[in-house]
């Protein structure tokens, strides 16, 4: 047993491990879609390119962050300290990927950039209590 006192706001932990999952699954399928279809018209900018990288080379960078993503998100359900370091400098990476698809997607781009926020505060902030409610502790 352990004497650590496991707070409500254990719950932004939690939602910060199951947005990184989400977001990363996001990232892998457009990243998919960008290798799959280099071409399309919807992942382009006018230029062809999405700031320092052609199509296909967004799509490879989405594709790793993506998994990162998903598994650093999925280590955050054990409350490894390790996990709150990796996922606050994944997510910053993911904003300003995000930042680089606002001309071609500004609405979704806006959306993430809100939620990799929301994430970055529930892990800083609340990122104690998540570590705290782990695998093997009881709540007080």
């Amino acid at each position: 047993m352990s004497d650590v006192k496991v707070s409500g706001w254990a719950g932004w932990g939690v939602f910060a491990a199951i947005m990184l999952i989400l977001a990363g699954s996001f990232d892998m399928l457009y990243g998919f879609i960008a290798l799959a279809l280099p071409d399309s018209a919807y992942l382009q900018a006018p230029t062809g390119a999405l700031l320092l990288f052609d199509v296909a080379g967004w799509g490879w960078w989405h594709v790793i962050s993506g998994a990162l993503l998903v598994l650093v998100g999925a280590a955050l359900f054990s409350g490894a300290a390790w996990a709150r370091v990796a996922a606050v400098i994944l997510v910053t990476f993911n904003a300003i990927g995000q930042l680089a698809l606002l001309p071609v997607q500004p609405w979704w781009s806006l959306i993430v950039l809100s939620l990799d926020i929301l994430v970055i505060y529930a892990i800083t902030v609340h990122g104690r209590d998540l570590i705290a409610a782990g695998p093997g502790r009881r709540r007080s």
